[in-house]
């Protein structure tokens, strides 16, 4: 798997937190928190790569599957919680790996600063001071960048995690411009997120794929964007930008 341009990054820094970019193999994270922890979150993602790489040696169906798979003894917690999170998705394990390496990378940033973003391919795990607003990317829709979702610090820490079948090159079923879960759990926000965009092949596929998110304990809110679209259901905060 080839990392991609993330053309919705910008690295500018400010008083409030330092930005920098991780990579690691197909491993891509946009980070921000205060001070640069660039060397610790190599050192991390390393760690977590290789958990995940002896695990799927072990079950090569953890990878392979689109459907959840048995559980096994003795698994990394990691590991646990994205196979908790796709037997509720109804997804394969690997629909949360990466709102899994964005929540354990962001989780452990938090020993040292007060504000942590880490985005990995579209999924967000945040904890915040002050409130934050974020773009929503939808592809060719024209609802892409135009609105925003608004995450006030009692929320935090939580995940956003956006799953799509126009664009990226994650395997989706569906075609949703845009899949967005909100949880406090970044593996089911990324599952939900897969299982959600899968469900949506037509307008009226809309609601539909609301009522599966949200019926899916843990999960927050959800908004879905089809073309000119938009549905939205939940604790959600959206914004004009």
């Amino acid at each position: 798997m080839s990392c991609e341009p993330r053309f919705y990054r910008t690295f500018s820094s400010s008083e409030r937190w330092e930005t920098y970019r991780v990579r690691v193999e197909s491993t891509d994270l946009y980070i921000r928190t205060q001070g640069n922890h660039a060397f610790w979150v190599q050192k991390k993602v390393c760690e977590l790569r290789k958990v995940l790489t002896q695990h799927i040696q072990r079950q090569p169906r953890f990878l392979e599957s689109l459907t959840p798979v048995p559980g096994v003894r003795g698994m990394h917690p990691m590991l646990t919680a994205m196979h908790r999170a796709s037997e509720l998705a109804g997804t394969g394990p690997m629909a949360a790996v990466a709102g899994a390496i964005a929540q354990w990378v962001g989780s452990g940033l938090q020993r040292w600063s007060r504000e942590v973003i880490v985005e990995n391919g579209g999924d967000i795990y945040l904890c915040l001071q002050e409130a934050g607003t974020m773009s929503l990317y939808a592809g060719g829709s024209r609802l892409s960048g135009a609105i925003g979702l608004t995450v006030e610090p009692a929320q935090t820490p939580v995940a956003v995690c956006t799953s799509s079948g126009t664009v990226g090159h994650s395997y989706s079923l569906g075609r949703a411009d845009a899949a967005t879960i909100v949880s406090q759990d970044a593996c089911l926000a990324d599952a939900v997120a897969t299982g959600a965009a899968n469900l949506v092949g037509s307008e009226q596929d809309l609601e539909k794929a609301l009522a599966y998110a949200l019926n899916i304990p843990g999960v927050l809110g959800a908004v879905l964007i089809l073309g000119d679209n938009l549905a939205v259901q939940g604790d959600v905060q959206l914004v004009r930008t």
